[in-house]
């Protein structure tokens, strides 16, 4: 289960990191990007893990192992 939960903590991390982008980097472009295009990409990533971490936790550790 700690796998789980370690998908969980870390997607939810960087689902929250690309929502502040996003949030507040409307107005602001960097030479090379823009931050809250960053952001949304960050937040697929981050929900897509979490997704993944909800799926491991309901089949169980033990059953993605062998």
């Amino acid at each position: 289960m700690a796998s789980a939960r370690k998908r969980l903590l870390t997607g939810s991390i960087t689902f929250a990191a690309g929502l502040a982008l996003w949030l507040f980097g409307l107005d602001v472009e960097i030479f090379i990007f823009t931050p809250s295009k960053v952001g949304v990409v960050l937040m697929v990533i981050g929900g897509l893990e979490i997704s993944y971490g909800v799926y491991r936790s309901f089949r169980g550790d033990g059953a993605a192992r062998g």
